[in-house]
């Protein structure tokens, strides 16, 4: 909506209109809408791999794979195809 206004009219009428749909996803190709959201996920991603990171160290074992567990969700959340 930052580079198609026009669109928050659209988005307000709703999607139970089939019309509606093709020219959000029509603006949607022309933006960088895609492209900003995926730098996004990938920034908060980051930002809760850190913070799993600065827990604090355990020996139990069980621990330490939900910690590894919990990260590699981080990455594959933003690099899921669907």
């Amino acid at each position: 909506m930052e580079e198609f206004p026009q669109l928050r009219e659209v988005v307000d009428r709703g999607f139970d209109n089939q019309a509606n749909v093709d020219i959000a996803l029509e603006y949607l190709g022309k933006s960088r809408g895609i492209q900003k959201a995926r730098e996004l996920a990938k920034k908060h991603a980051n930002l809760a791999a850190a913070a799993i990171d600065s827990l604090p160290e355990s020996n139990d074992e069980e621990v330490r794979r939900s910690r590894r567990a919990l990260v590699d969700l981080t990455q594959r959340v933003i690099t899921r195809n669907k």
